[in-house]
């Protein structure tokens, strides 16, 4: 098998505050492949984001982050900063969650792709508006001549991801990291910017690492996927194995939460119990437990370890596969 093209070996975030440590990131380790999809799912403060921000070294100095994150066959973490710039945004690119703050409402779309161009492969001015008019045309953005000029608050959310989508792929990076991509837009809007992220798979041969709380969206683009709670990972699956036996009991607890076709409005759909743990609290013993209706003594005492129990499919479980009955 080829070597990955990430590969992420115990990597740990810790952020020290006045309420002491928050443990944002605990061990998380994974690979991703040439081309491959990788989505990591999970709730809001799971680390998800933290995750991907800490092997760019994108967090605040408040920040301690440990382990490794080997890119290419290099560490990102131990690069000069200077080194660190040439990597970001020309291998490795970042689409942040919200567009209307990422990019800058005084300059036109135009001017910030070609900044990128500019930078990165110094291209002349001309040069640069003329591969940025493609790049607008590559996210499928109408009249492309026309919207180079424009501002962000004359584009529709829609657009202004595609805008952002394309300033990530200026210098054609070999991964994309995409975080909540398709929050806050309707459905409709989703499913063309899913289109469009499966389509640069395809072209360019860009492995995605895809952040998202929405289950369906996992489903219709991923190749694998990791789910995450409370800082750790917890399970991690091919798309297809992971939606037909899922194993940790959060898991299953996120699938129960999802609507399904043919659902009666009346019907409730199945809540997780309890409260995610604090992360500056986090126990020494199953990170899950004090949710979980299969807890027992061994899981409220001891930390379970990643194991594999079909090919491919890790889960940190002491019972896994059993049925969870939520209420």
């Amino acid at each position: 098998m080829a070597a990955p093209l990430l590969e992420v070996a115990e990597l740990s975030v810790r952020f020290q505050t006045d309420d002491g440590a928050v443990h944002a990131v605990d061990r998380m380790s994974f690979s991703l492949g040439h081309g491959e999809v990788l989505g990591i799912v999970g709730e809001s403060g799971c680390g998800k984001s933290v995750t991907a921000m800490s092997m760019l070294r994108l967090l605040p100095e408040t920040a301690a982050i440990s382990g490794r994150a080997v890119f290419d066959g290099t560490d990102l973490l131990t690069l000069s900063p200077r080194r660190l710039r040439r990597v970001r945004g020309k291998e490795i690119a970042f689409v942040f969650q919200e567009p209307m703050t990422s990019l800058n409402p005084v300059f036109t779309v135009g001017r910030q792709i070609g900044e990128v161009l500019r930078k990165h492969l110094e291209l002349s001015p001309r040069a640069a508006r003329r591969r940025t008019i493609e790049l607008l045309e590559l996210v499928r953005i109408p009249a492309a001549a026309q919207r180079v000029n424009e501002y962000p608050h004359q584009l529709s959310g829609g657009m202004r991801q595609r805008v952002m989508i394309a300033m990530a792929l200026a210098c054609d990076p070999k991964i994309l990291i995409a975080d909540e991509p398709t929050t806050a837009l309707d459905v409709t809007i989703q499913a063309g910017i899913l289109d469009l992220m499966r389509d640069i798979r395809e072209r360019l041969g860009t492995a995605i690492v895809l952040i998202t709380h929405n289950l369906g969206v996992v489903a219709d683009i991923a190749d694998r996927v990791l789910v995450m709670y409370a800082g750790r990972k917890v399970e991690e699956a091919p798309v297809h194995d992971l939606f037909a036996h899922p194993q940790h009991p959060y898991t299953i607890g996120l699938l129960g939460a999802v609507p399904r076709p043919g659902q009666r409005g009346r019907e409730r759909l199945r809540e997780i119990p309890g409260r995610v743990p604090s992360l500056s609290e986090l126990p020494d013993h199953c990170v899950f437990a004090e949710r979980c209706l299969r807890a027992d003594d061994v899981t409220r005492s001891n930390l379970p370890e990643l194991r594999e129990i079909r090919p491919r499919h890790l889960v940190a479980c002491f019972h896994p596969g059993e049925e969870w009955n939520g209420s």
